[in-house]
């Protein structure tokens, strides 16, 4: 009798500690869209995206948080003031510099303790530089909004610890890498080749509107790096084609009200319904996550700009996402089929 009383206990409790972090990811998604639309400063539809990132990886803020975000202003605020300055006119020094930003993010994107700043790094590495070519003065406005967004984010995210405290166990959250050293540069390196030809395209071409698709194509890159990278890519595909679909349903239904307190409550519903596949089916978190990631972006940035005709805005970006996809699968099965030695690991 005494058992059964100990399982039921234990049985209640891990619901609640379910039903809290769905409430909490659901509260937190809200909040971020909120902010991000009623102050609209450079680049803060990617609130959301962070503080979803902050929610299902991390159990709660930690001293590490607030350091790791101390060096992405550091970084992001020195690069903005670099390229502000510096050589957006000299190809042949910006695009070096630009693939040993993109491999430091690469190498960092691998281990759990500097996955956010390699993703706040990897961003500015890509946008400054572009946007100091295509609207001079711009860049460290830019620079200072990502920044402002890693900020509000990690305040987002702390509060809602505050007002909503986890009630597991608190456990080490970083984790040592799954790879060695060696195996992190190999598919540093990799992702660099994977990515780095279509960027250098768009940079000596300066083609406008390209700045989603480059964000794209350089944090997948170092999803599909490892082995079995074309299923990866085909797989990414599928994802993020999922998530374009229940974009187009999440705007339709938000242009037919097209207010605020709608858009915030429908992003509130969508991510209570993520957030528990998340929490509750962790081995598939990876799969749900990168769905909702992808309706964020896509319905975020559309909802962010300043264009006129926002409708074509947001079935371009769809069509950037679906293209990404295609250069993804493209590059992959193109390095898998090379028989370079510098693309070998070494044993």
């Amino acid at each position: 009798m005494s058992g059964r009383v100990v399982i039921d206990t234990s049985e209640s409790l891990t619901q609640k500690i379910l039903n809290r972090r769905v409430l909490r990811f659901a509260l937190g998604i809200g909040l971020a869209v909120a902010v991000s639309a009623i102050f609209s400063w450079p680049l803060a539809y990617i609130v959301p995206i962070f503080v979803a990132k902050f929610l299902v990886e991390r159990q709660a803020p930690t001293v590490q948080t607030v350091y790791e975000l101390l060096i992405a202003m550091l970084v992001t605020l020195a690069m903005g003031w670099l390229v502000s300055v510096g050589p957006t006119h000299y190809p042949s020094i910006l695009l070096p510099l630009i693939a040993v930003g993109m491999l430091w993010a690469y190498y960092l994107f691998s281990h759990p303790k500097w996955n956010f700043f390699a993703l706040i790094l990897i961003v500015a590495t890509i946008v400054l530089p572009y946007l100091a070519i295509l609207h001079p003065g711009a860049a460290m406005a830019v620079a200072y909004g990502l920044s402002l967004s890693g900020v509000v984010s990690v305040l987002i995210f702390a509060l809602l610890h505050v007002l909503l405290p986890d009630l597991a166990e608190q456990k080490d959250q970083y984790q040592l890498p799954e790879l060695d050293k060696e195996s992190r540069e190999h598919e540093a390196f990799r992702a660099l080749l994977m990515a780095f030809p279509i960027i250098c395209f768009f940079y000596l071409l300066e083609i406008t509107g390209a700045l989603l698709t480059m964000i794209m194509i350089a944090i997948l890159s170092q999803q599909t790096a490892g082995q079995k990278s074309v299923k990866v890519s085909l797989f990414l595909i599928i994802i993020n084609g999922i998530g374009g679909l229940l974009a187009i349903v999440f705007y339709n239904l938000l242009v037919t009200v097209p207010t605020l307190s709608f858009y915030i409550a429908l992003s509130m519903l969508c991510a209570m319904l993520f957030g528990y596949k998340v929490y509750s089916d962790p081995a598939k978190a990876p799969i749900y996550a990168g769905i909702f990631s992808t309706l964020l972006v896509v319905v975020g940035s559309t909802a962010a700009s300043a264009d006129a005709d926002v409708a074509s805005n947001f079935y371009v970006r769809l069509a950037q996402i679906f293209l990404v996809g295609i250069y993804m699968v493209i590059a992959s099965y193109y390095l898998e089929t090379r028989n370079w030695s510098f693309l070998q690991q070494r044993k």
